[in-house]
């Protein structure tokens, strides 16, 4: 019996979406990103896919998917681009820029004060508003100018990491923002209508390419890392591998943030749960 998302007649929509096309485009999701496209995905997939068609002027998703297989070189990045989330904000999930603030900073202060270094990941960076907030707690905080301080922020599509690279952002992407920090971090552009992160923020982040299911080419030792909401998208098994190769990565007491709607519970025991997502490295 046809479950109720596969019962929904795509024909009738503006390109034909067959319940073999969906299985085609959750196993291409799999196979090259990791992601797991469940049945309700169904109207996301639809939604995203449908730029692709419309762009390239098919007339149905069996025609793009045709193509997407005949001419995967060039077409498969478009393909990732549109099939990956990239909900994001300043200062999302505060709690955590709060801890950071308040508790981690001063103790990576502490540890690293004959080194002077510190290294941090935001891993699906997406436009790059989590690695800015991240710049942004720093400066806020104090970190001294002669510290080497560098966040790595990595995404698997290319088309947000081209907009955060940019650095900039509209008004209404910042309207939720205190008047100082938008003061202090960004910069008004002439027409009014954008802001830029302040070079002085931005000079911390660099942004890569990266799929995460694939080589990591850093070293490490990471004292942090965010990797919220990111996780969801893959099957357990994954998840575990992903939990243990961040371990790899961080410093022991290192801490890991992950989002609102994720656990490590049944995953990983190689951290300590520290309550509102976040985690510190125990062994």
């Amino acid at each position: 019996m046809p479950n109720a998302h596969a019962a929904v007649d795509y024909r009738e929509k503006e390109f034909p979406m067959t319940s073999k096309d969906f299985e085609r485009i959750a196993d291409l999701a799999g196979r090259y990103t990791g992601i797991v496209l469940g049945e309700h995905k169904h109207d996301m997939v639809y939604g995203r896919i449908a730029r692709r068609v419309r762009k390239l002027n098919l007339s149905s998703f069996t025609a793009y998917l045709d193509f997407l297989e005949a001419n995967l070189q060039q077409e498969l990045s478009n393909f990732i681009n549109v099939i990956t989330t990239n909900l994001t904000s300043f200062f999302r999930e505060n709690h955590h820029f709060d801890f950071l603030y308040k508790t981690v900073l001063a103790e990576v202060k502490r540890k690293n004060h004959a080194t002077k270094r510190v290294r941090i990941w935001s891993a699906g960076c997406s436009t790059g508003m989590e690695p800015y907030s991240i710049a942004m707690t720093l400066i806020k905080f104090g970190i001294p100018a002669d510290w080497d301080v560098k966040i790595l922020a990595t995404d698997l599509d290319s088309d947000v990491l081209d907009k955060a690279r940019t650095a900039v952002y509209s008004v209404n992407e910042v309207d939720g923002l205190a008047e100082g920090v938008v003061k202090n971090y960004f910069q008004r552009g002439g027409t009014g209508k954008e802001v830029r992160v302040k070079e002085r923020v931005s000079q911390f982040v660099h942004f890569k390419r990266l799929n995460l299911l694939e080589n990591w080419p850093m070293k490490g030792p990471f004292d942090f890392i965010f990797c919220r909401n990111v996780v969801i998208y893959f099957d357990k098994p994954t998840q575990k591998i992903l939990f243990d190769r961040y371990a790899e990565l961080l410093s022991v007491g290192g801490y890991l943030f992950i989002g609102h709607s994720e656990n490590l519970h049944g995953i990983s025991d190689r951290f300590e749960n520290l309550g509102n997502t976040v985690y510190r490295k125990i062994r």
